[in-house]
């Protein structure tokens, strides 16, 4: 059930932010469709600042520890907050800019170490192809202006119920 929904709703998720960000930041698209070699990293920029998931599972701690001075002690209870990790202006200049020219852009959107997302390659590829394919063959898309935006109601994903676009 988790690599369904993972390889099936977050990468739609990511594709829908993507166009939401190219909607807000007209200057990034524009960009994007004169340097389409600077996709990859214009969506690592998406993961970054909208990722589709924005927080994991809740843990529990196994042992006390102490993380940037928060004292945790075994037992407790620890929500990992992704869409607050990728806005630390301690780690990411203008953290709440769209920056699509981001490097280096080290967001956890797809975990870290042995939680790292087991389809990252897949959900960037899927992205990259629909983006590259939006773009050459419907330059000028945009959404569409009098449909409102209604996020989607969850804990742990960020995005839309839907995007329509003009071609």
């Amino acid at each position: 059930m988790l690599l369904l929904m993972a390889g099936n709703e977050t990468t739609r998720r990511l594709i829908a932010n993507t166009l939401l960000c190219l909607d807000l930041y007209p200057e990034a698209k524009e960009f994007l469709l004169t340097h389409p070699h600077a996709i990859p990293t214009a969506l690592e920029e998406v993961l970054r600042l909208t990722p589709p998931a924005v927080s994991f599972p809740p843990r529990i701690a196994l042992k006390d520890t102490v993380l940037e001075g928060q004292h945790i002690r075994a037992g407790e209870w620890v929500l990992p907050w992704i869409a607050s990790a990728n806005r630390d202006e301690t780690y990411f200049e203008q953290p709440h800019e769209f920056l699509p020219q981001r490097t280096p852009n080290r967001h956890l959107s797809f975990g870290f170490g042995i939680h790292f997302c087991l389809g990252a390659s897949l959900a960037r590829l899927e992205a990259r192809l629909a983006l590259e394919g939006l773009l050459r063959r419907f330059p000028s898309f945009q959404r569409v202006p009098t449909h409102p935006l209604e996020r989607i109601v969850s804990p742990l994903l960020f995005s839309v119920q839907s995007l329509p676009i003009t071609l």
